[in-house]
């Protein structure tokens, strides 16, 4: 009896030792592995803190590595040859999904078409990240991130030997609501400015625009964008069409709609767009109270666009692009007895080009012909220079450019119209963690036809400065100039400067 209870008591430590020896041996499989990319922390890091990560400089030998861990793994798995098939990437296949399948057994990550916001350098995000934009608030599956700033300016305008100086002050509500979905996207951004005089004359001008943009993830690479859009503002005194002593000039209200197609055919990209504007314009208000009303240049307007582009390479890709415009005024003619509705078409050929984050644009030339229904009126034909520059010459400073030729109409009798060229720029640069300036400028050349005597040139430059005071409050300050040249009439100049506080969340 005794004899065969020290058998069974062998044999039962014969069965732990072997139950103990497979647990520390697949506890050495994942452990290993883990060791091989962890990092001692000193006393003064945290989990959440990036620099406590290793850097790419002290990667661990994951060659090494990998032969430890197939050497202390290799008695354990003897006994079990089906392991000797398990694929490499061990990681994606938790919980028993298959990552060479598309059926629905795909993680959340792997399905979604809009991949998240990655961390900066691929560091580990903190729970808690000191940035200096504001989070946002959660609204279900969007975020909204609204800020609002107050402003105290100082305007001086002067034209000729007419002087209008004034204090005002001013709100600027901004306000971005994205969504996060695993397919499709839809983005709306608003803007209000509200100016309120406090001495002094001069126009308040007041601005509202709301745009929304939804985007389509559709099958065979076709990507569609729907977009919507409205636009409050007051025309501006220098305007070419504003009513020459009007003391409150036109309220103008703009609605706008379109709808654009997107499709790889391999090298061919396609694009074909259509939008359409709806604009009304409020009476004017002249100093002595009179109103002039300015109900013949509401207008609808709609164009056709449609691009094909070939892929040289994934950084440059030259295209080709065809449109085609039509615009009724709701009155056949307006108060001088001019027929003004007109149609365009123009084309343009340029290139792409695609570097990643630091550099991406396109530059096109080509050629606009407007005409218009009235004989007397002059049709309109300009060349055309269109563009865009995103550059980033090294971190925490962006540079674009912008270029834009379009035709404008007028109210002047016996001219139908202008070509606007705008260039515009802007520089962008991180002076501290807190503390950001940026530099504006532009030119805008209003051409009218056979050289006429109205054309004039304007120009901008401002330079605005930033202090994140936290991430939910900004300091800000700016100082801005416009020179408008005339080539018959005076001269104008405007110099504005402001400073406000900006809260955001």
């Amino acid at each position: 009896m005794n004899i065969g209870k020290n058998k069974a008591g062998k044999s039962a430590l014969r069965l732990t030792a072997w139950a103990t020896s497979a647990v520390l041996g697949w506890g050495v499989v994942f452990a290993v592995p883990m060791s091989a990319n962890a990092q001692a922390l000193t006393p003064d890091q945290s989990v959440d803190d990036p620099l406590a990560l290793p850097t790419s400089g002290a990667a661990p030998d994951r060659t090494a590595a990998s032969a430890a861990d197939a050497q202390a793994t290799s008695p354990v798995n003897q006994a079990s040859s089906s392991n000797a098939d398990t694929p490499p990437n061990m990681r994606l296949r938790l919980d028993n999904v298959d990552p060479t399948t598309t059926s629905s057994t795909l993680s959340d990550d792997l399905r979604r078409v809009n991949s998240r916001e990655p961390a900066i350098d691929g560091l580990r995000t903190r729970a808690h990240p000191d940035r200096a934009d504001a989070q946002g608030i959660p609204l279900g599956t969007f975020t909204l991130r609204p800020s609002v700033n107050q402003s105290i300016n100082m305007e001086r305008n002067k034209t000729g030997s007419t002087e209008n100086n004034r204090t005002f002050l001013q709100t600027d509500l901004r306000s971005t609501l994205t969504s996060d979905w695993d397919r499709h996207a839809l983005t709306i951004t608003g803007e209000g400015v509200w100016q309120k005089n406090l001495s002094g004359t001069g126009a308040e001008q007041p601005v509202v625009t709301i745009n929304a943009d939804l985007r389509l993830d559709l099958p065979a690479n076709t990507t569609a964008h729907v977009t919507a859009g409205y636009q409050f503002y007051r025309e501006d005194t220098n305007d070419p069409n504003a009513i020459a002593g009007a003391s409150k000039q036109s309220a103008v209200n703009q609605f706008s709609t379109g709808l654009s197609l997107e499709r790889d055919f391999g090298l061919l990209r396609g694009t074909t767009a259509v939008a359409l504007t709806r604009t009304v314009y409020s009476d004017a208000v002249l100093s002595d109270g009179t109103q002039i009303t300015l109900s013949d240049r509401d207008q609808t307007a709609g164009t056709w666009r449609g691009r094909i582009g070939y892929e040289l390479s994934p950084v440059i890709i030259p295209f080709v692009e065809a449109d085609l415009g039509l615009a009724i005024y709701d009155q056949t003619r307006d108060s001088n007895g001019y027929a003004r509705s007109n149609q365009s078409y123009g084309g343009k050929a340029g290139v792409e080009i695609d570097l990643g984050e630091k550099l991406k644009g396109e530059l096109g030339f080509g050629y606009q012909h407007t005409e218009f229904d009235d004989a007397r009126l002059a049709s309109i034909d300009s060349p055309t220079i269109d563009g865009s520059l995103a550059w980033s010459p090294q971190r925490g400073t962006d540079v674009s450019i912008g270029l834009s030729s379009t035709v404008q109409p007028s109210t002047t009798p016996g001219l139908g119209g202008y070509t606007a060229y705008r260039l515009t720029s802007t520089v962008s640069h991180q002076l501290r963690d807190d503390l950001t300036a940026k530099v504006t400028g532009g030119t805008i050349w209003r051409d009218y036809p056979s050289g006429s005597a109205a054309n004039e040139t304007e120009y901008d430059a401002a330079l605005g400065l930033t202090w994140g005071i936290n991430r939910y409050l900004d300091l800000t300050g700016n100082i801005g100039y416009q020179l408008t040249t005339r080539k018959a009439g005076d001269d104008t100049r405007q110099l504005q400067a402001g400073v406000g506080l900006t809260v955001k969340r």
